[in-house]
C-alpha cells in the first residue's frame, strides 16, 4: 500500500497533512480498506471547536462504525462536503479526495509524537 510521506500518522489510522497552521485530517487507506464499503460520514460542523485527543466524528460502513480521532485541538475551518453524498470517496482515494476536515490548529506540537510514513508502515507490518 502506498503511504504518502508528506504527512503524519496515528496508530488509530488517521493522517495529518500540515500547511502552516491548517491541518487536513483523514483516515488512511488501510483503515478504509478494513472498514470496506463506507456508507456514511458524520463530521463536526464548520467553525466548531475540537479538543485534542478526542473523537471528532464517525465513519460508518457495511461492516462497522468507527470513531475518527484528532490529536489536535482547534477550529474546524472546512469539512469535505462531497462526503455527504459520496462517502465512498474515502474508499476510492483516502489520501486525497477522501479527506475529512481541515483544522486551524491551536498547536502543532501533538504531531511530534505521531509516526512518519515509514513508521506507520512498520506499525502496520507489526500488527498483522
Amino acid at each position: 500500500m502506498n503511504v504518502p510521506d508528506d504527512r503524519k500518522y496515528s496508530e488509530t489510522h488517521e493522517w495529518y497533512l500540515v500547511d502552516g497552521d491548517i491541518v487536513t485530517v483523514g483516515i488512511t487507506q488501510h483503515a478504509a480498506d478494513e472498514l470496506t464499503d463506507i456508507t456514511f460520514v458524520d463530521l463536526p460542523s464548520t467553525d466548531s471547536v475540537v479538543a485534542g485527543d478526542g473523537p471528532i466524528g464517525e465513519v460508518e460502513s457495511v461492516k462497522a462504525t468507527s470513531e475518527i480521532f484528532s490529536c489536535l485541538g482547534g477550529q474546524v475551518i472546512e469539512t469535505n462536503g462531497k462526503l455527504a453524498d459520496h462517502p465512498e470517496l474515502i474508499n476510492d482515494d483516502a489520501f486525497e479526495r477522501g479527506w475529512l476536515v481541515k483544522i486551524k490548529a491551536d498547536s502543532l506540537k501533538p504531531l511530534e509524537s505521531l509516526l512518519d510514513a515509514k513508521g506507520y508502515q512498520e506499525f502496520l507490518a507489526a500488527s498483522v
